[in-house]
């Protein structure tokens, strides 16, 4: 009797040990299946972040773009560069002295400076110079017609002109304190249109 026993309780082991084998290889297989999700929604989050980082590092003139730096001279022999002024709200004017629009928006520019060059605001006015008959022009202009405060640099090759593609005159690129554009202004400006843009960078 126990002779015929033995078999039948062998048999069931073995089938006992088959399915327990069986469901601990598919419940490996299934948490590694979950486990690589998971590391392919993080790879695939990670990489759109660098995406977005990437696009935010492209220098151009486009609105979200990093401005282009440069180095421009000033009136008295000095050197002054865009990147000088990370950290504050800039307007980049381009200007000439023989320009109507240019000369009616520089008694705005000059006021509104004046009330907040103390808010980490700057406006770096880019004269035009290969386009002036002389320098004793950007000088007079600068010193005695509108006696300006704001920092002016002259552009004596035009190529700051050339890469920030100006073709109407003047014209103002609004860059916001981590030196992105966030605003092209074509055209004479009054402090109404200087409020709401930089407000606008503020928010």
């Amino acid at each position: 009797m126990v002779k015929k026993i033995l078999p039948i309780v062998f048999l069931a082991g073995l089938v006992a040990w088959g399915i327990y084998d069986h469901f601990q290889t598919n419940g490996s297989g299934a948490q590694e299946n979950v486990s690589n999700e998971n590391q392919n929604t993080v790879s695939s989050d990670s990489e759109n972040k660098d995406d977005k980082d990437d696009a935010k590092k492209v220098t151009g003139i486009k609105q979200g773009n990093i401005a282009p730096d440069f180095t421009l001279e000033t009136m008295d022999g000095g050197s002054v560069k865009l990147s000088d002024f990370k950290g504050k709200n800039i307007i980049v004017n381009f200007w000439a002295t023989w320009c109507p629009p240019c000369r009616a928006e520089m008694p705005e520019m000059q006021e509104y400076y004046e009330a907040n060059k103390d808010n980490n605001f700057v406006i770096l006015a880019v004269n035009m110079t290969k386009t002036e008959k002389s320098q004793m022009d950007v000088k007079q202009f600068v010193e005695e017609d509108f006696e300006l405060t704001f920092p002016v640099v002259m552009d004596l090759k035009h190529e700051v002109t050339n890469t920030y593609e100006v073709t109407g005159y003047p014209t103002s690129y609004f860059i916001d304190k981590e030196g992105v554009i966030q605003y092209k202004v074509v055209g004479a400006m009054n402090q109404d249109v200087i409020k709401r843009q930089i407000a606008m960078m503020n928010q």
